[in-house]
């Protein structure tokens, strides 16, 4: 059975089965996780950055992490590189697209610029850090590590602090049970890992079909692949109008990669850190200036931008192609 889905009809299935499930996955996860930050009075913010935000890094983690162990590391950092830049730029710039998006003063003046910092010490940590040469090594992962453990404690002060000021929920605006919402995130979140591995597999082994790099893949098959759930998981949580859920899981997202999962990545086995690597991290930072500063200034996203986002990614992706087929 394994070998009929490394056949290209097999792979077909094994895509289409895959994307049901991260698009039932997401739905599950953002009621639940909807309904519990309602029921503890938690802002959606905080709940898209945190819980929503680890979960549908899942597949990026189980990526990056197998990777690690086979000693594939290029995979993993070329895998969170690619699917960052998916995050900020298609994610958020298609939530634009379908409605206005309002940017809480909490995300521009700490989210935004805590994801930003993740990428410049990743780059510094990469080129001239604590390995040997431009490798991602033990030591640098711990300092990730450390960093993520910070994020975390700033998003939980943040959660009780919010929770302390609301004011009485209103019971009807909760449709779940506080049990039934965590079988729900947790039911999800596992129906969101199990269809991005699915998704991931059965398209590499297309790409592969078609003759495409490891590298290639890497870059945007499966960095694509892994940020399903984010793209899913964000579209639906700006159809039930839960935008800061759907900004805040992006940017979460983002953090969680680096931070996180490149962290235990580099624990684990330590990574070479290619110029192509910086090159593609460097995107990331160009890109997150960029929208931090339009935020800024206008304390929204509109459809203008969003559009300008997704422009930009196809453009870079252009570029990507471009450089590891050896066009340029």
């Amino acid at each position: 059975m394994a070998a009929f889905f490394q056949t290209i009809p097999g792979a077909l299935i094994l895509l289409v089965v895959g994307f049901i499930g991260l698009i039932k996955g997401a739905d599950f996860f953002v009621e639940g996780a909807s309904n519990v930050a309602k029921r503890f009075k938690v802002p959606s913010l905080i709940i898209g950055l945190t819980i929503v935000a680890m979960g549908t890094s899942l597949p990026e983690t189980a990526v990056s992490i197998s990777a690690s162990i086979v000693g594939s590391n290029s995979l993993a950092i070329s895998n969170v590189s690619g699917s960052n830049l998916f995050n900020l730029l298609v994610v958020v710039g298609l939530c634009a697209i379908m409605q206005k998006v309002e940017v809480d003063k909490d995300t521009i003046r700490r989210d935004i610029p805590y994801s930003l910092l993740a990428a410049v010490v990743l780059i510094v940590l990469g080129m001239v850090g604590t390995g040997e040469g431009m490798v991602l090594g033990r030591m640098d992962g711990a300092i990730l590590l450390a960093l993520f453990a910070y994020f975390l404690f700033l998003m939980i002060r943040s959660a009780l602090k919010a929770a302390a000021n609301s004011a009485e929920m209103d019971d009807d605006e909760i449709t779940q049970s506080v049990i039934i919402s965590l079988v729900s995130i947790v039911g999800g979140a596992a129906a969101i890992a199990i269809g991005g591995d699915w998704v991931v597999d059965s398209a590499s082994t297309l790409a592969m079909a078609l003759g495409m790099s490891e590298t290639m893949v890497g870059l945007t098959i499966v960095a694509v692949g892994t940020s399903l759930p984010e793209l899913v998981t964000s579209f639906v949580a700006a159809r039930k109008g839960e935008v800061d859920m759907a900004l805040g899981n992006a940017i979460g997202s983002n953090v969680f990669n680096i931070l996180m999962v490149l962290g235990i990545a580099a624990v684990i086995s330590p990574i070479d850190f290619l110029m192509s690597n910086a090159i593609d991290i460097l995107a990331v930072v160009v890109a997150t200036v960029i929208c931090w500063a339009y935020v800024a200034k206008t304390k929204y996203l509109d459809k203008k931008m969003g559009i300008i986002m997704v422009l930009g990614y196809v453009a870079y992706m252009v570029y990507v192609i471009m450089r590891e087929t050896g066009a340029l």
